[in-house]
């Protein structure tokens, strides 16, 4: 009996000792900044879209883990001004695209990390957009309390299929890149 009582307060310590180990930092929605570029034939059109929350789990000082919440009826173009940035913003936020009335928020969980250094790691990820889930790999570098990346979305794998070339033909100077390229930077 008293070896069961030593080996649970010894499992109890390990565990403890583990919990603290493991920190959840929150992210700083309004200090954070994603911004985004679509590109077509005839240019490219680029704009941001806020972050509603996140987090991201440290063990010790490595990353662990991470998931946000993006607010997708901010979404917006930052190279077009007046009326023309009126328009963009209503067909980027119609079914066209993001269907932003129904699908008023995307998600990005990690489910893999890997560490190629001190602060740079591999991450894949699971991006729900329009209540499609597809992966996504990319890296990302953590100094202190700012952590940054920018990686490219196959929009296609989230049902947003207007103007792409590999489902519409003939669309001339009118094709819309499926890739658009996201950067952030987040601060905690």
């Amino acid at each position: 009996m008293k070896n069961l009582k030593a080996i649970a307060l010894a499992l109890t310590v390990v565990f403890s000792t583990l919990s603290v180990a493991a920190q959840t930092k929150k992210v700083d929605a309004a200090a954070s900044t994603i911004n985004w570029v679509g590109k077509k034939v005839t240019g490219q059109h680029s704009g941001t879209v806020n972050l509603k929350a996140g987090t991201l789990i440290f063990k010790g000082d490595k990353l662990a883990g991470g998931s946000f919440t993006v607010d997708m009826t901010s979404l917006t173009s930052t190279d077009l001004s007046g009326e023309y940035q009126g328009k963009l913003n209503g067909h980027l936020k119609s079914e066209d695209f993001f269907g932003t009335e129904k699908f008023p928020t995307s998600t990005l969980v990690f489910k893999t990390i890997a560490a190629k250094s001190k602060t740079v790691y591999t991450v894949t990820a699971d991006l729900t957009i329009k209540d499609k889930t597809s992966p996504v790999t990319f890296d990302i570098t953590v100094n202190g309390n700012t952590a940054t990346t920018a990686f490219n979305v196959d929009r296609t794998k989230y049902d947003i299929k207007y103007g792409s070339g590999s489902f519409f033909d003939n669309l001339g100077d009118k094709a819309i890149s499926n890739e658009f390229e996201l950067a952030i930077s987040l601060k905690m």
